[in-house]
């Protein structure tokens, strides 16, 4: 799954794991690169981590779908970002939901959140055009 994310996600220093659904949950561990103010992540961190969120989740959605190509790119179309709360000095996860996926065109949904996951820190809705190969 790390390779289908783009070299913009390592320098966020995140890392993949599975969510209890089976898809992709992104972890962006607290460190000077994601810094904004003192004690706060960086609201363009926070945006980055579910940018990523949601290519993870597409990539996931495109591979099991049995009728498109995994090789397909995704181009983003437009990516709305509502801010909800500073982002402390602690792990954030972000997790991205496919709420339609056409032959064309997708809309993903993105949350970030840190101790609690019905209390997000960011969430983001994002269109995006898939490329045939």
């Amino acid at each position: 799954m790390t390779a289908a994310l783009p070299p913009y996600a390592e320098l966020l220093g995140l890392t993949v794991e599975t969510g209890d659904d089976g898809t992709p949950l992104l972890v962006m561990p607290f460190r000077d690169e994601v810094l904004g103010r003192p004690g706060f992540l960086h609201g363009g961190a926070i945006g980055g981590l579910l940018e990523m969120a949601a290519i993870a989740a597409l990539r996931h959605a495109l591979a099991d779908d049995g009728a498109t190509e995994p090789g397909a790119r995704i181009k983003p179309v437009n990516v709305t970002v509502d801010y909800m709360r500073g982002g402390r000095d602690k792990p954030t996860y972000g997790m991205g939901i496919v709420t339609r996926l056409g032959t064309r065109v997708a809309n993903v949904e993105a949350i970030a959140w840190q101790d609690d996951r019905t209390k997000p820190i960011a969430a983001a809705r994002m269109n995006y055009l898939i490329a045939r190969e």
